[in-house]
Order: structure tokens, then C-alpha cells, then sequence
């Protein structure tokens, strides 16, 4: 029996049990790994014996022998989630880093086939690369600036006829009280523009706004590429951000054909990032133009398994349990060296 490890948080959503019960069907044996319960409820160890690496994790009272995985499924990374109420303030920053280092350090030992790589998630992750190689790939992108200064965005706002988003190039949440206030994509309009105090101390995502027929979300697993559409302006609060209907909107997304001029370029930009797994946000133009806004490494996707003929879920069971399903299957010795 194959054993896939994966690597998430006790609060993930119910994609983990989707794949999971996927593998199951394929007689393979999924092992969860809380990163936010490691260490404080959950332990691993690593050991060097008669020429010999092993690995183990303890959980529940239970040792779990992890040293014949098969795959690892690379989903979220909270490590010492549960520690900042049992130790002292002075050691946690110090504990969190050696756990973190010793939870990485086992999966890059192991040798094993990640989806995807941590390095490789970490270096596609930066917001501005992704623009300027999707560009170069031949994919058309927004007329985009990244800046904290104001002076260079009130130009770019009047260069691009005041018709202006703006983002964060990260999940940003802003807490008071207590309470979680997620930042995302909004207008500017000529009174923020003449209000940016703060700026100076935040660098922000500036992006000429683009009129939209519909939105995709075009997910890629191994060999194979989901698209599913949208139509944004049928809801006024989820014109210029989908996520903020998220839930009310879980429905009303389609099956959509992509151009195969377009996948082409989509997998290519895979290939340039050797990933495995990819979620893409992409505008169609009301002129049907194709504009690329982002790639998201780990995105998320349980939703689009309710359109019928998707299998995400499935398709990342055989991705993890088939080499031959891989876009890049080459050994970890053999890839990219990259710092983490």
C-alpha cells in the first residue's frame, strides 16, 4: 500500500478530504500532517543507522513509519500554530524556526516526490515575476505598477485615465478588535488617490482596471487543465473581486473551453516554474482577449469539484500516485538548487 503524506493545518478545508478519499479508492494510504499541531502535539524524528535513514512521526500515542512514502502532498505550512500559549515569549521564535526546519529539512531528506517542491511553490509566489514571465511567455498581462511612493501612483493613475484597481500581493487581513478584515481587489477613485497616507509604509499592487465578459479559474494538475468561468457582473459587490461573494457565488461557476493558444502558453508557464499544480486567474476582455492576472502555487479549488466532469480531487490522487501523470517528475537531486 502506497502511503502519501500531507502536509496541511488542523483548519484546512474539505479538499484534504476529497483527495484523500481518492487515494483511498486507488488502495493508497493518506497520513495527515497538522503542521499547526507540530510541536506541540505532534513530534518527528529523523535518524541515521546502519547506513540508513529512517523517519517517523508520533500523533495521538500512535508511531506512524514514515520512512517508505511514497509522495507528499505539499498543501499549508503553519508551523508552531499551537505554540505561542505554552512557552515562554523569549524561546518561541526559537522554537518555531528549529521545528520549521526540521519539518522541511525531513521532506527534502526523504527524496520523495513533492507536490509541489517548497522552494519551487516559494519562488512562483512572488506576484511581480509571475507578470513579467507570463509576458515574456506571450500572454497578455495588465498595465501594472508596484510601488509604496505616491508621487509614482498618482501618475500612473492619470497615465491609465484614472481607471484604477488596486491589491495586495498576499492574503492581507487587517485584525481589530479581534475581528479578521480581509483586504480585497477595490477601485480607486479620485478620493483615495488624494488620500494616500500610509503608502509610504506599505507597498501596494496597482493595476489599470479591465472590463470583464466573464473570469476564469483555470486549475492545473500534472497533464491535465480545469478551467472554470464566471460572470462577475451579475453581483455588484464581486465586480472587482469574486472572493468577496465566494460562498453565494459557489454555484454559479461553469465549465469553460480555454483556447488551446492559451493552454499552450499556461503550460509553459508550468514548465518555467516546474510545478505540478497551479490555479490561474485570467480575465476574458469583452473583446475576448485572454489577460493573465496571477498564478497561485497552492490555490485553492474544493469548490470546482461540484461541476460535473472536474475531478480536481482525483486528478491530485493520481498525480501523487503516478510518476508518469507528472509534468516534472525529475528526483529532487537532479532539480534546481534553490535556498530556502
Amino acid at each position: 500500500m502506497k502511503k502519501i503524506l500531507i502536509i496541511t493545518t488542523s483548519h484546512d478545508n474539505e479538499c484534504i478530504d476529497m483527495v484523500s478519499d481518492e487515494l483511498k479508492k486507488q488502495n493508497a494510504l493518506p497520513i495527515r500532517f497538522n503542521s499547526d499541531q507540530y510541536p506541540s502535539e505532534i513530534s518527528l524524528s529523523c535518524s541515521y543507522r546502519n547506513k540508513r535513514w529512517e523517519f517517523c512521526m508520533h500523533q495521538n500515542g500512535e508511531r506512524i513509519d514514515l520512512t517508505d512514502i511514497h509522495a507528499i502532498w505539499y498543501r499549508r505550512l503553519n508551523v508552531a500554530g499551537k505554540l505561542n500559549d505554552i512557552i515562554e515569549e523569549k524561546y518561541f521564535n526559537a522554537s518555531k524556526e528549529e521545528s520549521r526546519r526540521t519539518l522541511l529539512g525531513i521532506m527534502s531528506t526523504m527524496d520523495t516526490f513533492i507536490l509541489d517542491y517548497t522552494w519551487k511553490v516559494r519562488y512562483a509566489d512572488f506576484k511581480l515575476r509571475q507578470l513579467k514571465v507570463a509576458s515574456e511567455l506571450g500572454l497578455e498581462i495588465p498595465e501594472t505598477l508596484f510601488t509604496n511612493n505616491e508621487k509614482e501612483t498618482v501618475g500612473f493613475y492619470n497615465n491609465i485615465n484614472r481607471d484604477m484597481i488596486t491589491k495586495m500581493q498576499t492574503s492581507f487581513a487587517i485584525y481589530e478588535k479581534g475581528i479578521e478584515n480581509v483586504v480585497f481587489t477595490n477601485k480607486i477613485t479620485d478620493k483615495e488617490i488624494d488620500n494616500l497616507t500610509g503608502l509610504q509604509y506599505c507597498p501596494m499592487t496597482f493595476q489599470k482596471s479591465i472590463e470583464k465578459k466573464v473570469e476564469l479559474r483555470v486549475t492545473v494538475v500534472g497533464k491535465k487543465i480545469f478551467t472554470a468561468a464566471i460572470n462577475p457582473n451579475n453581483n455588484e459587490n464581486a465586480k472587482n473581486d469574486w472572493r468577496k461573494e465566494g460562498v453565494n457565488l459557489i454555484d454559479k461557476w461553469e465549465k469553460y473551453e480555454l483556447p488551446e493558444s492559451v493552454s499552450e502558453k499556461i503550460f509553459k508557464l508550468m514548465d518555467y516554474y516546474q510545478l505540478n499544480y497551479g490555479a490561474i486567474d485570467i480575465i476574458v476582455t469583452n473583446d475576448d482577449r485572454y489577460v493573465f492576472l496571477e498564478i497561485n502555487p497552492v490555490g485553492e479549488f474544493f469548490w470546482l469539484d461540484k461541476i460535473p466532469d472536474f475531478d480536481i480531487s482525483k486528478e491530485i490522487a493520481n498525480v501523487l500516485l503516478n510518476p508518469e501523470l507528472r509534468r516534472d517528475n525529475r528526483h529532487p537531486k537532479k532539480a534546481i538548487v534553490c535556498s530556502e
